[in-house]
């Protein structure tokens, strides 16, 4: 492991002793407790430990990241046999994702196509019968979604374009490409949060809003990650670092931006227009 920081002469990249697994391990350890016993009101200094874990978590993806990236640009350890690795990596990484985003669309179907479930009589009582639940008013799925739809449509578009644009070596594109992308993104979290603060129906107390609130809102936070990802490509593109040939970095941020739209129409289709039916709709105010 002491020859680690010398290139080999093979097209494997055999990673050197680093600190982070086990800086993050204990942050993340010190966040989950801190949030448990604050949630819990056990110890006054609960939110202490949490902020602590949370700033040593954001360390450590920073440093972790920062070392990745110097392997990659000015090391010359990501060979394109490492790259195929990385990139079989970052598939299973959003296969993952689409698993989770398979089990809040599960419990919706379960419980909007078997609303009146004979095995299943609390369900009947807290439903009525029918979906969505009796005394729920649900979004207009052509007003405010249907905008943020189009939103996220037109961002998978400019990070196409800056994608296209970097393989040209068009800097600008590049740039202008990401900085559309990025103000698309937030756009759709604030028509998102607005939306939300004009819902009709709380998260707790009844199995539509816990259902609804899950699927859309743990998509937003993935849309607050990808804009995340897509401003420090974007600091990273400014500052040169992405070339014709080199943009793994890039090119993640780009399949992580397409899936969070195709997870995006299934929620529209699925959420807001399927499962408007039967209740009423309103416009958000």
């Amino acid at each position: 492991m002491a020859e680690a920081h010398t290139k080999p002469n093979h097209d494997y990249h055999l990673v050197a002793p680093s600190p982070w697994p086990a800086v993050g391990s204990v942050a993340a350890f010190l966040t989950a407790v801190g949030l448990i016993l604050w949630m819990h009101h056990a110890n006054p200094a609960a939110r202490y430990i949490f902020f602590a874990g949370v700033i040593g978590i954001a360390y450590t993806m920073i440093s972790w990241w920062r070392d990745v990236i110097s392997e990659a640009e000015y090391e010359g350890f990501h060979t394109r046999v490492v790259q195929i690795s990385h990139r079989y990596g970052m598939i299973l990484f959003i296969a993952s994702e689409v698993m989770f985003f398979v089990a809040w669309f599960w419990v919706y179907f379960n419980t909007a196509l078997f609303p009146a479930d004979v095995h299943q009589v609390m369900r009947t009582e807290l439903l009525g019968g029918e979906w969505p639940p009796k005394g729920i008013t649900t979004f207009d799925p052509w007003h405010l979604p249907l905008l943020n739809t189009l939103i996220l449509l037109t961002s998978g578009t400019t990070v196409t374009w800056a994608h296209h644009a970097l393989l040209e070596n068009d800097r600008n594109g590049l740039k202008w490409g990401l900085i559309c992308t990025i103000a698309l993104g937030l756009t759709f979290t604030c028509v998102q949060a607005y939306e939300y603060t004009h819902a009709h129906f709380h998260y707790a107390g009844n199995i539509y809003g816990a259902t609804f609130f899950m699927a859309t809102g743990f998509h937003g936070a993935h849309v607050i990650i990808g804009s995340i990802f897509l401003i420090v490509c974007l600091i990273r593109a400014i500052a040169g670092q992405f070339s014709p040939t080199q943009h793994l970095g890039f090119e993640f941020a780009a399949w992580y931006w397409h899936f969070v739209d195709v997870v995006w129409l299934f929620l529209f289709a699925a959420i807001y227009v399927w499962g408007s039916g039967g209740g009423a709709a309103v416009h958000g105010e």
